[in-house]
């Protein structure tokens, strides 16, 4: 509380101050192009459908999915059977329209939360004037709000458009973006001290590819494409406790296949599994879990009878110092950059945090100083058995700045 949440109070305040720019015309451009997407969604999921119905009805999609083209169902609720992204999940690889229903959610809920809120959220100066919230995520991490601005899809087209309507203030400055490069995985390096994790962090080769490299037991340069993608999937579903079902789901392979890629992981990485066996063993005893700093999560769901709710409580066990260690070190190195931005006599201002990322604007003189400082604070701010990188990225607006 004292050193980090406290400090950070009056940081948070600034930038919730100074507001983020919006040019709302980009935002009106894609909102007629978003409507236009939604409408031939529509046709296209009725064509499937062999008949007109309410798209946005679940009662209504129920009846088409399971009784009209008789599908698989799964959980009934009281509207009929559920329709819910696990329920399409399953039914993708079925019938096509599962897929058309997804993209149809996606789109009308992206054209509803932000192409047409966001230019009614502007304050009296033209900017938008989130809130950052400091204790509603459990794992530490800041959350946003009145608009949320953390959860605009960045891997999905429009999220990329979305993001170019994000405009410095002053006609000329430039949008800064400097992000933590697999900051959870240097974490987990630092946590187990596993020689290998931390050689493949330290060796300057691509960290997926070392990963698959050893995982897989080839040479370097052999890693395939589809090696490293496996590799990748396996590494941060480590963070976040996934099993092997749900490594399984994302690589679309067998639930066998998947139990031999994370059996494979531990067996390159064996400090890895022993870490993780310690914290869960440790939170048992506890009742809690606890980050590098002090953060502790209490976890109740480790006293459950219900296998599922104990599941969850050991998952969160196991990813808690990783994700909640995170949180607390960009929440530091926010503080400190802060600090500097106002004792250096900065120009440039700090004005969004997004999980990993700080985002700022700039007049271009300052551009090469700001990167400088904003890197060499953010790497810095704390000394762990790995180095932490920072990318840093610039241009006119949030989406050139990656």
């Amino acid at each position: 509380m004292r050193d980090i949440e406290m400090p950070l109070v009056p940081v948070l305040v600034r930038m919730e101050r100074v507001g983020v720019g919006l040019d709302s015309s980009v935002l009106a451009i894609l909102s007629a192009d978003a409507e236009g997407s939604i409408d031939a969604l529509r046709t296209e999921i009725h064509g499937l459908a062999g008949g007109e119905f309410l798209v946005d009805s679940p009662k209504q999609l129920s009846e088409v999915l399971f009784e009209r083209l008789d599908l698989p169902h799964g959980k009934k609720t009281k509207t009929g059977y559920s329709t819910d992204a696990s329920v399409l999940a399953m039914l993708a690889p079925i019938h096509p329209i599962a897929e058309k229903i997804v993209e149809y959610r996606e789109l009308t809920k992206l054209k509803s939360t932000y192409l047409d809120a966001l230019p009614r959220m502007l304050g009296e100066d033209g900017r938008l004037h989130t809130s950052f919230n400091q204790t509603v995520a459990a794992t530490g991490r800041l959350s946003s709000s009145g608009p949320n601005l953390q959860n605009i899809p960045v891997r999905t087209e429009y999220g990329r458009r979305i993001r170019a309507a994000f405009v410095p203030a002053a006609e000329g400055d430039l949008m800064v973006s400097a992000d933590y490069s697999q900051i959870e995985l240097r974490i987990l390096a630092h946590l187990s001290g596993d020689a290998g994790l931390i050689e493949a962090f330290t060796s300057g080769m691509d960290f997926h590819q070392a990963t698959a490299a050893r995982v897989f037991g080839v040479e370097a340069e052999a890693v395939e494409p589809r090696m490293r993608a496996r590799a990748k999937a396996v590494n941060f579903g480590i963070v976040y406790g996934q099993s092997a079902h749900g490594l399984a789901q994302t690589l679309k392979i067998s639930n066998a296949e998947a139990q031999e890629m994370i059996d494979r992981y531990f067996a390159a990485y064996p400090r890895v599994r022993d870490y993780l066996d310690e914290t869960k063993s440790d939170a048992y005893l506890a009742g809690f879990a606890v980050t590098l700093y002090g953060r502790k999560r209490r976890i109740p769901e480790l006293a459950s009878s219900n296998f599922n709710l104990r599941s969850f409580g050991e998952r969160t066990a196991m990813n808690h110092p990783m994700q909640g260690t995170a949180a607390d070190i960009m929440k530091l190195a926010m503080i400190e950059v802060d600090r500097r931005l106002r004792e250096e006599t900065f120009e440039s201002r700090m004005i969004l945090q997004v999980h990993d990322e700080l985002v700022f604007e700039a007049p271009p003189k300052e551009i090469e100083r700001l990167s400088t400082m904003v890197r060499t604070a953010m790497s810095d701010v704390a000394k762990l058995a790995v180095p932490l990188e920072v990318t840093v990225a610039v241009g006119a607006n949030w989406a050139l700045a990656k």
